[in-house]
């Protein structure tokens, strides 16, 4: 009966550590300048997927193709610094939500969306923030990395590639509807059949939180 009680206390502690673990590796994991890895390198972990979804992993970078879809963090960011490396391939289209909420399908109602596109038809291009500010001259080019800065602090947006400011924004706080800022996910978008784009080393470091 000791024998019994004691395993017992081992496996309760046991589903503790690993629950607790679960819950510090996904909230709390942070370098020391406070970075969070939002991408494993491997897998979609920390991620949900909509409506037909075709996102896969190949050798560290998440492969965005086919129809609309999105990719979105199961965790969710108020003010934050957001880098990321893109490739873009030529005709392609995608972009980087912000301050949205999983949706099963449509495109998301919520937030924000920092623009991907070099060579798309769509003459918004890369640097913008979708149907907000927009930037008609590429900043980057197809089949090459390029890394993509999106800030939120407060009212203030700004988003860069390749370290040059492409938007610097500040938002009314008395706009209506929901493309405006609130908190939220951050979500990855497959626009069409025809483009392919790839994203590695996804990191956030969360602005302006309680100790």
């Amino acid at each position: 009966m000791r024998t019994f009680w004691k395993l017992s206390v081992w496996a309760v502690v046991a589903i503790a550590c690993g629950s607790f673990g679960a819950v510090y590796a996904e909230d709390k994991a942070a370098d020391e300048d406070g970075w969070i890895d939002l991408f494993n390198g491997k897998d979609l972990t920390g991620w949900k997927i909509s409506e037909n979804g075709k996102w896969k992993v190949e050798d560290g970078k998440i492969v965005v193709s086919g129809e609309r879809s999105h990719l979105f963090t199961k965790r969710q960011f108020k003010d934050f610094e957001l880098k990321a490396e893109v490739m873009t391939t030529p005709g392609s289209n995608s972009g980087i939500y912000f301050h949205t909420k999983f949706q099963e399908s449509g495109w998301p109602e919520l937030g924000h969306e920092a623009q991907v596109n070099c060579t798309h038809k769509d003459p918004v291009k890369t640097g913008s923030l979708y149907n907000v500010e927009k930037n008609f001259k590429c900043p980057h080019e197809d089949n090459k990395w390029f890394t993509y800065d999106i800030k939120v602090e407060g009212q203030q947006i700004t988003l860069k590639v390749d370290g040059k400011t492409i938007v610097d924004y500040t938002e009314p706080t008395d706009i209506k509807g929901g493309r405006k800022l609130s908190s939220g996910s951050i979500a990855l978008q497959a626009h069409d059949p025809g483009s392919v784009v790839y994203y590695r080393s996804i990191k956030i470091r969360p602005l302006n939180e309680s100790k």
